[in-house]
């Protein structure tokens, strides 16, 4: 089978690893993003003669004829920046597929890991499926899911997902090459599903009036290496990268933000409903108890 990889960072360095190993698959070439930095694939393009191609717009006539001449039978996207459209996608035999960190219909869109803690999920999803016209809507060849517990983060959940988002995009395209594949429509899972946006530059910024497992989801959610969750102290930045719940805290009303406390691993803060002990911040100056945070 001949593949055509779209791809960047250390999810698509994974996959690479088993597919240059399978004798059976040829990657024809690779194509990174345009505004690329992942040096890496570079490397192992030069490394097994692998043609390594960039272009501002995939979908444009002279990236189409360039491409056509590889006579790819799969085009396979790994944490590609570009949409697909019809023709590209329909170019190769077997057509178009993608791997996407969320649990479609469900999960579509951006930040997908983030997103799920946030949301107090018990399990994220792992979906390869085929590219069509929208966005994260094509046929699902297949999916599973992996806890998360309360000892996750998101920095947890990118070790697991770089590893089995290989695992799965190889298993499909074996299925694939191999005729053993049934794809199935998302909305047999649920009609709507719904997506998620891009996270952006303010949205680190924590908001104390929410409650005590609202504010530890936040707060692993975007820990390192993420942006960290923001609050200020006297005018100065609070980066806080870890927090924990507190067993049997009681619920009683206070002032959100406010420090209520001290232990040796940090400090212990009211929230809308109750409290949650920071245990790991940076911060440039001395917390003391009646210090609001904001």
């Amino acid at each position: 089978m001949k593949i055509g990889y779209f791809a960047d960072g250390k999810w698509s360095h994974e996959a690479f690893k088993l597919l240059i190993q399978d004798e059976s698959i040829e990657i024809k070439f690779i194509c990174v993003r345009n505004d690329t930095s992942d040096l890496t694939l570079k490397k192992l393009s030069d490394k097994y003669k692998i043609d390594y191609l960039k272009h501002k717009d995939i979908n444009s006539d002279a990236f189409l004829n360039q491409i056509r001449e590889y006579n790819c039978d799969l085009f396979v996207s790994m944490s590609f920046n570009q949409i697909f459209k019809k023709e590209i996608m329909n170019m190769p035999k077997f057509k178009t597929i993608n791997c996407h960190a969320g649990k479609l219909p469900f999960y579509r869109g951006r930040n997908i890991l983030n997103w799920a803690l946030i949301n107090d999920e018990t399990e994220f999803g792992i979906t390869v499926h085929y590219v069509d016209e929208g966005i994260d809507t094509g046929d699902i060849i297949i999916q599973r899911c992996f806890d998360i517990t309360d000892h996750d983060d998101y920095n947890t959940l990118l070790d697991k997902a770089y590893n089995e988002c290989a695992i799965i995009l190889y298993d499909a395209i074996k299925l694939i090459q191999e005729g053993k594949h049934t794809p199935f429509k998302q909305k047999d899972i649920h009609p709507i599903g719904f997506y998620c946006g891009m996270r952006q530059e303010g949205d680190e910024i924590l908001n104390w009036n929410q409650t005590s497992r609202d504010i530890f989801n936040f707060i692993r959610a975007i820990c390192k290496p993420g942006p960290m969750a923001r609050s200020k102290l006297n005018d100065m930045e609070l980066k806080i990268n870890k927090a924990k719940m507190i067993n049997q805290a009681p619920k009683y009303k206070g002032i959100p933000g406010q420090v209520v406390g001290k232990t040796n691993k940090g400090v212990i803060v009211k929230t809308l409903d109750s409290t949650i002990e920071i245990n790991e911040y940076d911060y440039d100056g001395n917390i003391r108890i009646g210090d609001r945070l904001q």
